[in-house]
Order: C-alpha cells, then sequence, then structure tokens
C-alpha cells in the first residue's frame, strides 16, 4: 500500500468507528446504497464527514446530533437525511422530547411548515421504534 492508500483507508477506519458510534442500520443503508453507483461519495461520507469531522473531541455525540437535526430541519427537503439523523440522535442518547424541542426551536428561525415536516419524519421514526405517543402540554396550557 502506498502511503496515500493508507492514509485513506485509515481515514475510512476512523470515520467507519464514528459511523458505527452513531448509526444503526439506517446510517449504514446510506453509504451500501451508494456502492453500485457513487462509492467514491460513500468512501467520503464516511472518511471525511464522519472520521475528519464527526468524530473530532469538541463536541460530543448528543451535541453533534442536537447541530444536524437543527441544520436539516432549517434546510428543508432534507426529511431522507432527517429520519437517518433522529435515528442517530436517539441511539446517542437524546430523548424523543429532546428531538421535538429542536423542532419546535427551529420553528422560530426557519418557518412552521419546516418544522412541521421535521415533526412528521420524528413521528414515523418514533413509531417505528415504539415509542409513541409522547406526552406534551396541551395547547392553550
Amino acid at each position: 500500500m502506498t502511503e496515500n492508500e493508507t492514509s485513506r483507508a485509515e481515514r475510512f477506519a476512523s470515520g467507519k468507528a464514528a459511523l458505527d458510534a452513531f448509526h444503526d442500520g439506517a446510517g449504514h443503508g446510506v453509504i451500501e446504497s451508494l456502492a453500485d453507483i457513487a462509492p467514491e461519495l460513500g468512501h467520503q461520507i464516511v472518511a471525511w464527514g464522519y472520521g475528519d469531522i464527526l468524530s473530532r473531541p469538541e463536541l460530543d455525540p448528543r451535541e453533534r446530533q442536537l447541530v444536524t437535526l437543527g441544520i436539516l430541519t432549517a434546510m428543508g427537503g432534507s426529511e431522507p437525511q432527517l429520519e437517518v439523523h433522529i435515528g442517530a440522535s436517539l441511539k446517542v442518547g437524546l430523548t424523543p422530547q429532546q428531538i421535538v424541542e429542536v423542532f419546535l426551536h427551529s420553528s422560530v428561525y426557519c418557518g412552521f411548515p419546516r418544522a412541521l415536516n421535521a415533526v412528521a419524519v420524528a413521528k414515523r421514526v418514533f413509531a417505528e421504534r415504539g415509542l409513541m405517543p409522547l406526552a406534551g402540554e396541551a395547547p392553550g396550557a
């Protein structure tokens, strides 16, 4: 192996460890779905996204997922990625109530339509995992 190949392999291995820490099957499924059409994109998501960025020590996994949920909500049109990261958020210890709170908080900055879309994705993920219904305050309380 050349030095460049070793570095590439090491970055991928580091990213794979971070990917495993954040995601269950859904996160891995995204990478696997790219193998036959865009394997380099899958490699970069793992090596750069997870190995170089998400594994940095300055934010813990819970904090990183809070940021990711807020950004994906604000962007809009990222519901498939939001679904994967809601699952990751649960895996790293965020509660369903905390996840919904991110969407409520995001509504102030990015609007109700994007927050509603995010909540709809969360509802689907929570239902699949047996986490519904969530208790909360009644409107007007």
